[in-house]
């Protein structure tokens, strides 16, 4: 089985759907897109600059429906009923589109209030996040656990991000356990985390008004626990939850290996996923669709190794 993984907040670089958009009908499907949404979808994917794009709000969106555009131009070309997928955080809501959970509409409505509600959190205290690299995982959860700090993401291959005050990130950082070196993000603030916990209601009820989960037509993992998930609405609770709780990454890609893939693809704007499973997936072999370039090598790799 190939696993197809829709990135998540973090990936988007500016300009990085030019070379999607110069194809009319890419183009046209991200443009109903942002009349649905009220966000202009495609300036941000080709002229918005870095600053801009990283805003919360905007991120969210660009991302999800750059992952959808891919996955619409992948299917295009090769028969994608045997793949199974997964998202990482932001990334699920594509995830559960593309599994049919969710309309393309409805995914990018919610991702639209989700940026918003998490970016509002976001502006209540100061708060931030910040990449642990390599160390051991015992001595480096120990030592954010120690700052009062959460592991927010534990994404596997040496990687786990804390988040939490701007002051203990700092403390982290000048204590960095043995062997680990910590990176500040640029994000707005703690999210995966209790700081977020406020934009849970108002999403969960947008959601239970606006969405009528259907059943995966996909095997679907959940950043919760790493878990299949077979009932539709189960997943989109899951997925609201998981605004203010962490995601276990680790948990999915130890559930890819139990699953026996053969391969991961990469859904635009790509490359930090098959990143992370070089390191901790070694040995299956993995696609990042960043250009409409890639489609030739994930449809090689569907070829080889989907059955």
């Amino acid at each position: 089985m190939i696993v197809v993984a829709c990135p998540g907040q973090g990936s988007q670089t500016p300009g990085f759907l030019n070379e999607w958009l110069e194809d009319d009908a890419h183009r046209a499907t991200l443009a109903a897109l942002s009349e649905h949404i009220g966000l202009d979808l495609v300036e941000h994917g080709t002229v918005s600059d870095a600053d801009t794009i990283r805003d919360t709000a905007i991120a969210q969106p660009l991302i999800v429906a750059a992952s959808l555009l891919t996955w619409q131009a992948l299917a295009a070309r090769a028969d994608l009923s045997g793949v199974g997928l997964a998202g990482h955080s932001v990334g699920e809501f594509a995830a559960a589109a593309a599994a049919g959970v969710l309309s393309p509409e409805s995914a990018l409505t919610l991702v639209r209030a989700r940026g918003q509600l998490m970016a509002q959190a976001a502006a209540v205290t100061p708060t931030g996040m910040s990449a642990v690299v390599g160390g051991v995982e015992d001595d480096v959860l120990a030592a954010i656990a120690a700052q009062g700090l959460t592991p927010a993401n534990r994404n596997g291959g040496g990687q786990i991000v804390a988040a939490g005050a701007l002051p203990a990130l700092a403390q982290l950082a000048e204590a960095a356990p043995r062997g680990a070196r910590v990176i500040p993000l640029q994000v707005a603030g703690a999210f995966h985390t209790e700081y977020m916990a406020s934009a849970i209601p108002e999403l969960g009820a947008l959601a239970a008004r606006e969405a009528t989960p259907a059943t995966p037509t996909h095997q679907l993992w959940t950043n919760a626990d790493g878990s299949v998930v077979t009932d539709g609405a189960r997943f989109l609770e899951l997925m609201v939850a998981q605004v203010a709780n962490p995601v276990r990454w680790d948990a999915c890609m130890a559930s890819f290996q139990a699953a026996g893939i053969t391969g991961m693809i990469e859904l635009a704007p790509a490359g930090a996923l098959t990143g992370i499973a070089k390191r901790g997936l070694k040995g299956v072999p993995t696609v990042a669709v960043k250009s409409p370039a890639d489609l030739d090598a994930a449809v090689a790799l569907l070829a080889e190794h989907g059955a």
